[in-house]
């Protein structure tokens, strides 16, 4: 019986996630301009470990639909598309040095995400060659403050 109950909660439980209307707004906005990029090579690297977060380009997986993992992508997409984005490079990208730093630390991609998206499962050789390439187009990253 309590295990009846317990699947019966899950599941109801699953059918309300799907009603919160939070992560099913999957827009992309028209691409206003690019940054200058140093190769097309860099734009390709970019492409495929990068622009499904902080572009307007997002393709959007069949998961990204469903509660509660439509929640996770949203957030990911929205936090991604205002930190940096490579498709309205005519306002301010106050984060664009830092890019470097994110992607040689293996902080950007994030691990999870190349879980799912083969591309941005970057070699340590590949995020060497692209945080070099972003130094190249948006200058080094900042000094890290004194402790």
């Amino acid at each position: 019986m309590r295990s009846r109950t317990l699947i019966f909660g899950v599941i109801g439980a699953f059918i309300l996630m799907q009603v919160v209307p939070y992560g099913r707004r999957h827009i992309n906005p028209p691409v206003v301009q690019e940054p200058q990029w140093d190769s097309a090579a860099t734009r390709a690297m970019v492409k495929g470990a990068c622009f499904d977060c902080h572009s307007n380009e997002t393709t959007w997986p069949r998961y990204s639909w469903v509660a509660p993992s439509s929640w996770l992508v949203q957030n990911d997409v929205d936090g991604g598309r205002r930190h940096l984005n490579f498709s309205e490079w005519n306002r301010e990208q106050r984060h664009a040095k830092d890019a470097s730093e994110e992607v040689r630390s293996g902080d950007m991609p994030p691990v999870y995400y190349g879980w799912m998206h083969e591309p941005a499962r970057l070699t340590a050789e590949e995020r060497q060659q692209l945080a070099a390439s972003f130094e190249k187009m948006f200058g080094p990253p900042p000094p890290k403050p004194a402790r």
